[in-house]
């Protein structure tokens, strides 16, 4: 019995201390998940371009953009900046790590697949809960969304 509690009360705490977005500053050269190389990145805004002008998806490349978000929650994910005002959404492949909440406004570049993506009203919810918008901004959700969507491999900070 004895062995029973102290595993789960093992298990809660690296829950609780899973459950918010890692330490950290986010400096020029810190990277998450797998190491990545900068160098023979491209424009993510340009990829987006050729992705929603019809190309396929982009299964291995390197982008380069500006972080605009990071999930409050636990760092899960993240939004970069496309041109004239829009987004894209990047999840970390396997759910494997996380970044701190100081990569807003920082340079980075992902190493990872680049994709179309229709996201549901219920996940565009759910990502509105995380960034803590008002109840007023995610009942206004009311329709699917296609979207930029990356699949991180890691992710290394360049500026």
């Amino acid at each position: 019995m004895k062995k029973i509690l102290l595993t789960l009360m093992i298990a809660s705490a690296v829950f609780t201390v899973n459950a918010q977005p890692p330490e950290g500053d986010a400096k020029p050269g810190d990277w998450y998940g797998e190491k990545v190389d900068p160098k023979e990145s491209v424009a993510l805004k340009d990829v987006a371009l050729k992705l929603k002008g019809g190309s396929p998806d982009f299964e291995s490349v390197k982008v380069k953009a500006k972080v605009v978000d990071v999930c409050s929650k636990k760092g899960c994910w993240i939004t970069l900046e496309l041109a004239d005002g829009e987004t894209a959404m990047v999840k970390m492949k396997d759910y494997g790590f996380f970044v701190p909440m100081a990569a807003i406004g920082k340079t980075v570049v992902i190493d990872g697949e680049v994709k179309m993506k229709t996201t549901s009203v219920a996940e565009l919810k759910h990502y509105a809960e995380d960034a803590k918008k008002s109840k007023e901004e995610i009942d206004a959700i009311k329709e699917p969304q296609k979207e930029v969507r990356v699949t991180a491999k890691g992710i290394v900070v360049i500026e």
